[in-house]
């Protein structure tokens, strides 16, 4: 693709989650989120293969009828209560309306579906975008809406979870793996939205640097497959080596980044007596960290029987950029003892 056409559509990304996070109007939040799909769409459908133009379709499919949703609750409201004001989304239905149309666009499940095909069809570029920037719009609408419907959002909290954790146990293709292990993680951030607004940021934070580091680390290998993973050895040793720990991190092991927001989380929902809710939760995080440790054992345990010892092509300069991977792996390792200073910048308004 031209770099100017490239440039000019990750402005666009940059324009429309900006004016969607200035907006407290919901006409002009919708015109950002619009602005936020039109643009990725090319970057979708630059490669000119026909799994790539399908997954591009079913992409502006979904996000028009999550967007057209969102335009009718809103004009709902504005009839209902005389209010275009995001923060004053009063009334019960337009609110639920709302609430389920930012789903379908975020992929929280049962609004899910479209969300590991769509990303199984494009290249882990564009694919990190989807998981990361693409959220960051509807969830800052999320974070604005009143409290209504505490129990609507617990429930798509919990089935994103135990979807996330369930989708993920059979599949092979990395992409549609980061795609469940997408849900699950949204499935913990929308749990704690409404109690803790500061730890649904912190975990999203989390989220994008652990997301970035292992797409990067699967681009740098140019592996897609479970399979391809056994080859890794040859290519990048010292990723190699890191590659689980990014996985586990993903997971929430201590002692590493992804325990923080996962242990705070259930912290704040047994103070707010829902033991039942956080037990659930943790639960449905054991089903995640299986298909992680299947990952790890692809990566350190095996070996492809087709590649020699003697092929060493981690001697060969690479041309990829490794500082933006060493970074985000390092903070995706690393960030655990900084979580009480990390929560107070966040908690502070």
């Amino acid at each position: 693709m031209n770099p100017y056409i490239t440039s000019v559509l990750l402005f666009g990304l940059g324009l429309g989650t900006t004016i969607t996070f200035a907006s407290s109007h919901w006409l002009l939040a919708w015109m950002g989120l619009e602005i936020n799909t039109l643009a990725i769409i090319p970057l979708m459908a630059q490669h000119h293969h026909p799994r790539a133009i399908e997954a591009t379709t079913k992409y502006f499919l979904t996000q028009a009828t999550a967007a057209a949703t969102l335009l009718f609750a809103s004009m709902t409201n504005a009839w209902l209560t005389g209010q275009w004001d995001i923060q004053q989304m009063v009334h019960p239905v337009p609110a639920t309306m709302i609430t389920l149309a930012l789903s379908l666009k975020i992929g929280l499940a049962p609004l899910h579906t479209w969300l590991p095909e769509v990303l199984q069809g494009l290249d882990l570029t564009t694919g990190l975008i989807l998981s990361t920037w693409q959220k960051l719009a509807p969830f800052a609408l999320l974070l604005q809406l009143p409290v209504h419907n505490q129990t609507t959002l617990i429930l798509l909290a919990l089935a994103s979870t135990l979807v996330g954790g369930w989708g993920g146990l059979n599949q092979t293709q990395l992409r549609k793996i980061l795609a469940y292990s997408s849900i699950a993680h949204l499935g913990w951030m929308v749990l704690i939205l409404q109690f803790a607004p500061s730890l649904t940021l912190l975990a999203l934070l989390t989220y994008f640097i652990m997301t970035f580091s292992a797409f990067l680390t699967f681009k740098l290998n140019n592996s897609t497959t479970i399979n391809a993973l056994a080859t890794s050895w040859a290519k990048t040793p010292p990723i190699t080596a890191m590659a689980p720990l990014i996985l586990l991190s993903l997971g929430g092991l201590p002692p590493l980044t992804g325990f923080a927001p996962k242990w705070l989380i259930l912290q704040e929902l047994t103070k707010q007596s829902l033991p039942l809710t956080a037990t659930l939760a943790a639960m449905t995080a054991l089903l995640s960290l299986y298909f992680y440790l299947r990952l790890s054992y692809a990566i350190t345990l095996t070996m492809s029987p087709n590649n020699l010892t003697g092929t060493t092509p981690w001697r060969l300069p690479s041309l990829q950029l490794s500082l933006p991977l060493s970074a985000a792996t390092m903070m995706a390792l690393l960030l655990l003892p900084l979580t009480p200073a990390i929560t107070a910048l966040l908690s502070n308004p």
